[in-house]
C-alpha cells in the first residue's frame, strides 16, 4: 500500500541498529543497547517443557540477557511461547529485539524499574495472570522507553502502566485487545511526583478494550493518529491535573481533541475547563512528529500495520546473517 510510505519509521529496519534514537515524542532519546553487544536468545526457557529452566534462567535465556549489568541489543534465533514464571525485569541499555521471529510472552510480563534507555520492539504479551500483573510495568524513576509494534492482550491488571515518576515514553504502532482497564499513566491522586510523567502514544489500535486508552493523572500526554474501536466505557480519560492533548492545540483543561473522525455515534471530547489557562503544547519538548489527516485510509493502514510482524527473514536480522563473533 503506498499509504504506508507516508507512516514514521520508515527507514528504521533497513539494519538492526537503525531504531535506536528514532522514537517520534517523549520517547525519542531511548537509544536502548545501541553501544552493546549482541545477546542472541537461543531457548525458551521457562516452558512447561523446558524444567531444567523452568525459573525463565541460565545460558541463552531472554532473563539472562536483561539482567545483565551493560549495554545489550537482544535478538532471538528462535520462535514461540515463554512462559514466565515471575516478572522479567529489564536492566538499562537493552534493546528486547523480536523482529524477525515471532515470540510471545505469557504468565508475567516484563518489569521496567529503575532504569532508562530501553527499547521493546515486535513481541506479542497475553495471558498475564497474578495480582498487579501487567503486561508492562513502567516503575519507579524509569525513563527513555520506546515500546513500539507489539501486540498485547488479557492480562489481569494492566497492559501497559506507567506510573511512579517515570517518564520521556513512547508507545508506537501497538495493538491493544482482549482487555479491560488498558493503560494507566499516573499511580493514584495522592501520588503528586508523577507530575513528571511525559508519554507519547501514537498510532495504535485499541481494538475493543473497554477503557483506559489511556487514564492519565498528573502527566503531559501526547496522542496522535490512534485508532479506538468499540471501547465499553470511555476512550480517554484525563483527571487529577493531567493534560492529554490530542492533535495540535495549546489550550487549557482535561482533554483537547481536535481532527478527529468519530463514527457509530462516538462523542468529541468537551473542553469544559477555562480555556484561558494554558495546556501544554507538544512542540514546547519536541520539533516534529509525523501526523496524518484522521480518515478511512489512514484507519484501514491502521488495521494492517500496527502490532507485532515479522519485518525480517526467520534466518537474518538487518538484512544479513549475524556473525557468531558478535553473539555473547
Amino acid at each position: 500500500m503506498a499509504g504506508i510510505q507516508m507512516l514514521p519509521y520508515g527507514d528504521v529496519d533497513s539494519n538492526l541498529r537503525a531504531m535506536a534514537g528514532c522514537a517520534e515524542g517523549f520517547g525519542r532519546h531511548a537509544i536502548g543497547g545501541l553501544h552493546g553487544s549482541l545477546y542472541i536468545v537461543t531457548n525458551l526457557a521457562g516452558t512447561v517443557t523446558d524444567a531444567p529452566f523452568f525459573c525463565n534462567d541460565g545460558p541463552g535465556s531472554l532473563r539472562e540477557g536483561c539482567r545483565r549489568n551493560e549495554p545489550l541489543w537482544i535478538v532471538f534465533e528462535v520462535s514461540g511461547t515463554i512462559h514466565l514464571s515471575s516478572y522479567l525485569s529489564v536492566s538499562s541499555y537493552k534493546t528486547i529485539d523480536g523482529r524477525g521471529h515471532r515470540v510471545k510472552l505469557t504468565g508475567k510480563g516484563l518489569r521496567l524499574k529503575e532504569c532508562e534507555h530501553i527499547i521493546v520492539c515486535n513481541l506479542e504479551f497475553e495471558g498475564g495472570r497474578g495480582h498487579d500483573v501487567d503486561g508492562i510495568q513502567i516503575k519507579p524513576n524509569s525513563r527513555h522507553i520506546w515500546i513500539d509494534r507489539c501486540t498485547l492482550r488479557d492480562y489481569d491488571d494492566g497492559l501497559i502502566d506507567i506510573t511512579r515518576q517515570s517518564t520521556d515514553i513512547t508507545v508506537s504502532r501497538c495493538y491493544f485487545g482482549q482487555h479491560d482497564k488498558t493503560m494507566l499513566i499516573g499511580a493514584d491522586p495522592t501520588h503528586v511526583g508523577d507530575r513528571c510523567i511525559r508519554v507519547t502514544i501514537h498510532h495504535c489500535f485499541f481494538d475493543g478494550t473497554r477503557q483506559r486508552q489511556p487514564r492519565v493523572r498528573f502527566g503531559k500526554v501526547h496522542l496522535y493518529n490512534n485508532y479506538t474501536r468499540n471501547w465499553g466505557v470511555y476512550a480517554v480519560c484525563a483527571s487529577v491535573e493531567s493534560q492529554a492533548a490530542d492533535k495540535e492545540e495549546q489550550k487549557s483543561g482535561i482533554i483537547v481533541s481536535e481532527g478527529d473522525m468519530l463514527l457509530n455515534g462516538a462523542q468529541p471530547c468537551l473542553l469544559t475547563q477555562n480555556r484561558e489557562v494554558a495546556m501544554f503544547h507538544p512542540s514546547e519538548y519536541y520539533p516534529t512528529w509525523t501526523m496524518e489527516t484522521a480518515a478511512h485510509s489512514l484507519r484501514e493502514i491502521l488495521l494492517l500495520c500496527t502490532g507485532f510482524g515479522q519485518t525480517f527473514s526467520q534466518d537474518f536480522v538487518g538484512g544479513k546473517k549475524i556473525p557468531a563473533s558478535d553473539a555473547n
